[in-house]
């Protein structure tokens, strides 16, 4: 029996696990080692006095129908209205025969996607929609410099070799300046014009004002862009649940899950990897390896690489590529400030938004998410509080970082107040904070020398590069699941070829495009 060992227990490495241990469970024991104490990564749920936060904010998507049946899998589609659905006597395409979220946990919910974007003290889509609320909020003078600017674009396209010019030729400067600009240095902390242009093709990738007006004008038939989706799945009790069924049934079938087990070397001999050695509560203990699967960052699995020769230009590549820290912080309050003027309903005053960009340049703040309108069961009180994650992003290190729950709650609502979404009387009630480390592998600094770390790093024929942080990629869940499918294909067919897994949201559709139909 191969052993295969699996580092981080996020979607990619869990994913792997499992579908390794559901296809052949007679040739592989499987261990996987998570450095942290918690499942899912970045995709985890995080609970606190009854209350859950989604760590980032987790639309359950994907065009891919073994992502889907995956999901599915370990969390059916609910049969029957969820609490808020029932209040508000709203109507979902129940699956038939599926669970009901009232009296069952195991389910995945069916929600409506409302993002919006929070500028000039006023709620605009997101993506920009093209009807009279967006030109009254924008103002005719506004609304004329982006029509301009949008034209002027289209006439002289910009060379995109930068994420400023990506998004200009496809909004205008005008657009780029008042939608875009400022959340990406924001989110960065580094300005459009130095991050490359990578970074939108795989984030916003057919998205632009000719792709809004065709939506507007019912020309988007073939395909539909993510953004303009108008429904998603996610799970009872937020995204960590899955993953946490995931871990369940990947030990009831025999596979090893090590928590609080950090990688700190992995030995190699004869050109392929042989044993990863990992510290525990215990001490130090070596897991001998027939094929590596590995989401952890490449900056530390190049590191971590002993008994083989590492070119001097690979460890420079892989040392300096860049990462944004990521810090979430969670209010309950009774009320926010803006009362729902749309016409899609929320329990009592409240909007209906899952998230809010903030283009707000007086604040840190990026992004808020209202965890109720998530799931109503991510909330203790739903119908009498409310709870927020007010997104900022930083270095880790840094004084924002280093802040306590105390001053960056106060800061988090003073932020609220400032920008007008929470009253200057409204209490707090409770709050918590998490702060991830590397949350977004960022698209400058080193990052051209990716090609040179991935190079050496698939001559280890037996090392299989999973995962967001393990590809230095900036996938979405679903892309990282498909890396460990593409991982655990090569591994059960014997085909050491990369490309397949290296391929994963490299394509010019738009990540989450579901062709054929509507998303």
């Amino acid at each position: 029996m191969q052993q295969i060992v699996i580092i981080g227990a996020g979607p990619a490495g869990l994913t792997a696990g499992l579908e390794l241990l559901r296809r052949a469970p007679q040739q592989y024991a499987v261990t996987i080692l998570e450095a942290s104490s918690a499942l899912g990564g970045i995709s985890r749920t995080v609970v606190h006095n009854g209350n859950r936060m989604d760590i980032g904010g987790h639309r359950f998507f994907s065009k891919d129908a073994r992502v889907n049946a995956f999901w599915e899998s370990l969390l059916p589609t609910q049969g029957a209205p969820a609490l808020d659905d029932r209040l508000l006597n709203r109507q979902k395409a129940c699956l038939p025969g599926g669970p009901d979220p009232e009296k069952t946990d195991s389910v995945m919910l069916l929600r409506d996607r409302v993002s919006r974007i929070y500028y000039l003290g006023k709620f605009f889509d997101y993506p920009i929609s093209v009807k009279p609320q967006t030109f009254r909020n924008l103002g005719l003078a506004r609304t004329m410099r982006a029509g301009l600017g949008y034209f002027a674009a289209c006439v002289k396209k910009r060379p995109e070799t930068s994420l400023e010019n990506f998004y200009i030729n496809r909004f205008g400067r005008p657009l780029y300046e008042m939608f875009f600009e400022d959340y990406t240095e924001k989110l960065w902390g580094r300005h459009p014009s130095v991050i490359s242009a990578d970074w939108g093709a795989q984030r916003v990738k057919g998205l632009s004002v000719a792709a809004v007006l065709k939506n507007a004008l019912g020309l988007e038939r073939k395909t539909r862009e993510t953004s303009l989706i108008e429904q998603f799945k996610y799970p009872k009790y937020g995204p960590g649940q899955l993953w946490e069924r995931a871990a369940a049934e990947f030990q009831a079938r025999g596979g090893r899950l090590v928590l609080q087990s950090r990688v700190t070397a992995l030995q190699a001999q004869n050109g392929q990897l042989s044993a990863v050695c990992a510290e525990e509560r215990d001490g130090l203990k070596t897991y001998p390896a027939d094929f590596v699967l590995s989401s952890m960052p490449l900056c530390e699995l190049v590191a971590a690489l002993q008994g083989i020769a590492v070119p001097d230009s690979v460890q420079t590549a892989a040392a300096g590529l860049p990462y944004r820290d990521f810090v979430t912080v969670g209010l309950l309050v009774r009320r926010l400030r803006p009362k729902n003027e749309t016409t899609m309903r929320a329990l009592g005053t409240l909007i209906p938004d899952c998230w809010i960009y903030v283009q707000d340049r007086g604040v840190k703040l990026g992004r808020v998410q209202i965890f109720n309108n998530w799931s109503p069961y991510m909330v203790k009180n739903p119908q009498d509080t409310v709870f927020v994650g007010l997104e900022y992003f930083c270095r880790e290190g840094d004084d924002f970082w280093n802040s306590d729950v105390k001053t960056l709650a106060a800061r988090g609502r003073d932020d609220l107040v400032k920008i007008g979404l929470l009253d200057e009387n409204e209490p707090i009630l409770d709050s918590h904070c998490e702060k991830v480390p590397k949350a977004y592998p960022a698209y400058f600094d080193t990052y051209a020398e990716l090609p040179r770390v991935r190079g050496f790093l698939d001559g280890l024929c037996n090392l299989y590069c999973i995962g967001r942080n393990g590809q230095h990629r900036y996938n979405n869940m679903d892309h990282s699941m498909l890396t460990a499918f593409a991982a655990v294909d090569g591994i059960i067919s014997g085909d050491p070829d990369k490309t397949a897994v290296w391929s994963v949201n490299t394509e010019k559709a738009y990540h989450e495009t579901k062709a054929g139909g509507d998303a």
